[in-house]
């Protein structure tokens, strides 16, 4: 049977990953990224078959990095012409009130996320450039969107909406769409699979730089932690998660600040580089086991907010079955799984502290045994989950 394979598109405001999937096997056949775009000079890096090749050369724009990176392709592998590509797959972070699945992209799409761009300033506008370039070097097959909020698309009215007046929340499409959600509905999907029922009441700890949190009952999720914009939610790299909305007016009448200001202060100079003075959770710890109270300050408020949200969902599901940690942090960091289960105890969670210290890359349970609910640690694949949605619509 021969392999067909989809190109995963990631355009950001000045970089683009992507990666070329086995949506079958789920293997990645190359992978890269182009940094620093419209930079004096920009780094362009392609791994394939174990190689890494690297050019460091000026990108003036998104069209010239996509033109590098397909001939990259032919030159170190796998020539693209030859890899049976069906599909490129591009994730868009705001799918508004639009999409509740994956869309084939033509121009009611392009038109659609444009609308979006006020609700997904920092990302739509530069997803709408990665669409743009690779419908133009990538014509003879189909382009299909895979949109962040999709998953949390039918969340319950109790949840998306917020305690804000009806006809302006309405007018101006003010309501709960979260995000990381084709990280959310993968993991929680694969760890159903895992475990062996489809009824699961889980919640699912999407912990990077960005980090959130999703409730999901049989498949469906109920709640999540990001809200009308990521900054919602869970203390983050940058951002402050939840906070009282007062403090931006406060701000601004006490501090004479702008409300740019306030979003750029909210949304890159808080959370744990606010608080402990970094957002690399392996520094942060190097600070606290050297004696900086801040750094363990910053630990406990991300560890409580964390507690609160667990606590939250499993109060709104009726039960708990299953605790899964991925993304970076929730994936590689064994000292804050740890404390958050030791936190939790109280459920009867109970930790194996050997399987949680050992390194690896599988899906994997972590708890005793005779742990009341099940930990996981499960690694995230938004690419695959990508090109695996791009492949429903081909």
């Amino acid at each position: 049977m021969t392999t067909r394979t989809v190109l995963v598109i990631n355009s950001g405001s000045s970089s683009i990953k992507y990666q070329l999937v086995d949506p079958g096997s789920g293997q990645s056949l190359a992978s890269g990224l182009v940094e620093r775009i419209g930079e004096e000079t920009g780094t362009i890096i392609h791994r394939h078959a174990g190689e890494k090749t690297q050019l460091d050369e000026p990108v003036p724009d998104h069209g010239y990095g996509l033109s590098e990176v397909l001939r990259l392709f032919d030159e170190k592998g796998p020539a693209l012409a030859e890899a049976n590509i069906v599909a490129v797959g591009h994730r868009v972070v705001q799918g508004g009130r639009y999409f509740s699945g994956p869309a084939l992209v033509d121009e009611d799409v392009i038109t659609k996320i444009s609308e979006l761009v006020p609700l997904g300033p920092l990302h739509n506008p530069a997803h709408l450039k990665g669409i743009e370039v690779g419908l133009e070097l990538l014509s003879d097959v189909p382009h299909v969107a895979v949109f962040d909020t999709a998953f949390f698309q039918d969340l319950p009215e109790e949840a998306a909406r917020y305690a804000l007046k009806r006809e302006v929340a309405d007018k101006y499409s003010i309501r709960r769409y979260g995000a990381h959600g084709t990280s959310h509905q993968f993991v929680s999907g694969e760890v159903a699979r895992m475990l062996g029922r489809d009824d699961l009441k889980q919640i699912v700890l999407h912990l990077g730089n960005g980090a959130s949190a999703s409730a999901v009952v049989a498949g469906r999720a109920v709640d999540t932690s990001m809200g009308l914009t990521p900054l919602e939610g869970l203390v983050m790299g940058g951002r402050t998660g939840d906070i009282d909305p007062a403090a931006v007016f406060h701000l601004g009448r006490v501090a004479g600040m702008s409300v740019d200001e306030i979003d750029y202060l909210f949304n890159r100079e808080s959370g744990m580089k606010g608080l402990a003075g970094d957002n690399d959770m392996r520094e942060v710890w190097k600070r606290i086991d050297a004696g900086e109270q801040d750094a363990r300050d910053a630990m406990d408020i991300y560890l409580h907010r964390l507690v609160k949200y667990v606590g939250a969902y499993t109060a709104v599901m009726g039960g708990l079955d299953a605790l899964t940690f991925t993304a970076g942090i929730g994936e590689n960091d064994a000292r804050l799984r740890a404390e958050l289960v030791a936190r939790l105890s109280f459920t009867g969670m109970r930790l194996d502290e050997e399987k949680n210290a050992a390194r690896s890359g599988d899906g994997r349970i972590v708890s005793t045994p005779d742990s009341a609910i099940a930990v996981l640690v499960y690694p995230t694949n938004e690419e695959l989950a990508i090109a695996r949605q791009a492949m429903t619509l081909i």
